[in-house]
């Protein structure tokens, strides 16, 4: 085996996490990284312009495209879990918003056992990722010279402030900044974008660094499994997309960073899991450790659709030919307007019952008229609504049937009652707000759920007729300090040397908004945390 093979620390996935990981890691003198990414390089235009993001959701060639198992809070319905397969991972196909989540969801991590996860201790490192753009925004909380762009969408839609102000009619403040400790109220979002583009992990923390010798950078090489030797990690064994076999030795770590998906499924190929499931679908088990592939958690989300007689949101018409024409320029131009867009613009965080003590329940408004049929577009205009429930009761798993093949993803979407509740209540608030005043002035009329659709039992099976993933899924390598945890509040997997999970999966319950701020923090800590190991090891 030449020495080009063999690395001191070896990443599996360059996405939110493994980007970010591979940066921090590859800075330390005398220390060589290997980062393998399963996709292509992240050189396609539909990454660079964000309303690509229509596109990407259903992009072969960047995205894993797995499929939810028959979901029995759905009725028996599969749903589609995009997950990013390109350099960038989920950063380089999402819907770029930068949110956080709530003070309370990292004090709950350290109150299940997990030191130094609490709120102010994970602050600094989403400071140190952060280039905040806005001069108004507060330095206690927010970065300026990290590597990840920061900012607003340049020419938001009209109807953004139209639902600001519908919502404020109902008594739901203003938030001028969702990544506040304790943020709750309807705004515009942040996103990840720099100069009117996608601004994604790759961009940011790779791209500047590409000449770096410490790093050495594989595309378009699928990792299969991790090699343990005497209990310690100490190869990836992968292939190329000819199937030519690769074996990368790690001196120090082998560190998986493939997300909540990914992780959990490399480690039960290897052997690492329920060792009598792993048994029964024909592996072979070399560790056991029940928890791997168990407390999955995403965030389960529903729309209300409406048409809309006004012009003013985005949308294909006769009428709307010019202004489409004049969007095209100005993004050839400027990199401004409509493609520009990340289509999801504002949104906010809500109660929707006076008992919470604290938002449970999150909106994404989209200023043009998405499909309720599964077409990419719908001739006309509208506004469509998305409403998620924040911290699900619900769990799922990642498991597998053989030791080849895509792997069984169970999201157990809307499984508890308590969801399906909460979701309810939020969809009939975000009803509320499109027939106020400043969104009912577009002349809205709703497609679904529709006027025929009141509450109560007609609305609970219209949600789970049509309710999905918000492509958030968590928990998977969950870390801890009980039987259950797969990784060490360190993110060193319990039981073995040498391998450590960095991602989302680590996460023991799931973020009061969108993941991949919190993921790219993950790593930020973890990098910290490694090199803090390398040299206690050392002395």
């Amino acid at each position: 085996m030449s020495a080009a093979q063999q690395f001191d620390y070896v990443i599996v996935g360059a996405g939110s996490s493994g980007a970010v990981l591979a940066n921090r890691l590859s800075e330390e003198p005398g220390v060589s990284v290997c980062l393998i990414e399963a996709g292509p390089r992240d050189r396609s235009p539909l990454i660079r312009v964000p309303l690509g993001v229509m596109l990407l959701a259903k992009d072969r060639r960047h995205n894993w495209l797995f499929s939810s198992s028959p979901q029995a809070g759905l009725g028996g319905r599969q749903v589609s879990i995009p997950r990013g397969k390109v350099l960038g991972g989920s950063s380089a196909i999402n819907g770029m918003i930068y949110i956080r989540g709530h003070r309370a969801d990292y004090d709950g991590w350290a109150a299940l056992g997990c030191e130094g996860w609490d709120y102010d201790s994970v602050l600094p490192y989403f400071k140190r990722s952060e280039a905040n753009t806005d001069p108004d925004k507060d330095d206690a909380v927010h970065g300026r010279d990290g590597p990840l762009s920061v900012t607003y969408v340049q020419t938001p839609s009209s109807v953004d402030r139209d639902f600001i102000e519908a919502a404020g009619q109902l008594q739901m403040r203003p938030c001028a900044d969702f990544n506040t400790p304790e943020p709750e109220g309807v705004g515009i979002y942040q996103v990840t974008q720099k100069g009117g583009k996608r601004h994604s992990t790759a961009e940011a923390f790779l791209k500047p660094i590409r000449a770096r010798q410490s790093l050495h950078i594989e595309t378009g090489v699928e990792v299969l499994r991790v090699e343990i030797e005497e209990g310690r990690a100490t190869a990836v064994l992968a292939r190329r997309p000819d199937g030519t076999p690769v074996r990368i030795a790690a001196r120090a770590e082998v560190i998986l960073s493939a997300g909540a998906i990914g992780s959990p499924d490399i480690l039960l190929r290897s052997g690492i899991g329920p060792a009598g499931e792993i048994a029964g679908w024909g592996g072979t088990p070399v560790h056991d450790l029940p928890g791997v592939g168990r407390n999955l958690q995403d965030h389960v989300d529903c729309m209300v659709i409406c048409r809309a007689r006004s012009t003013a949101p985005y949308g294909l018409s006769l009428r709307a030919l010019p202004a489409r024409a004049l969007d095209a320029l100005n993004w050839v131009t400027r990199n401004r307007g409509m493609f520009a867009s990340n289509m999801v613009e504002a949104g906010g965080f809500v109660r929707s019952s006076p008992a919470e003590d604290r938002p449970d329940i999150q909106f994404h408004i989209i200023p043009g008229l998405k499909s309720h049929r599964g077409r990419l577009v719908e001739w006309g205009h509208g506004v469509s609504l998305h409403t998620c429930v924040l911290r699900p009761d619900s769990r799922g798993s990642v498991t597998r049937t053989a030791p080849d093949g895509a792997p069984v993803i169970d999201l157990g979407l809307l499984r508890e009652d308590s969801d399906l509740e909460r979701l309810a209540r939020g969809v009939s608030l975000a009803r509320e707000i499109l027939r106020q005043g400043p969104m009912a002035r577009h002349g809205l009329t709703e497609v679904v759920p529709g006027d025929a659709v009141n509450s109560g039992e007609g609305l609970r099976n219209y949600i789970r007729q049509q309710a999905r993933t918000v492509y958030h899924p968590v928990g998977t390598c969950a870390m801890g300090v009980t039987g259950e945890a797969v990784v060490d509040p360190r993110l060193r997997v319990r039981g073995l040397r040498g391998l450590r999970v960095v991602d989302a999966s680590v996460m023991p319950r799931i973020v009061s908004g969108n993941t991949n701020a919190p993921a790219i923090m993950v790593a930020e800590k973890a990098a910290d945390m490694i090199r803090a190991d390398r040299l206690h090891a050392a002395e």
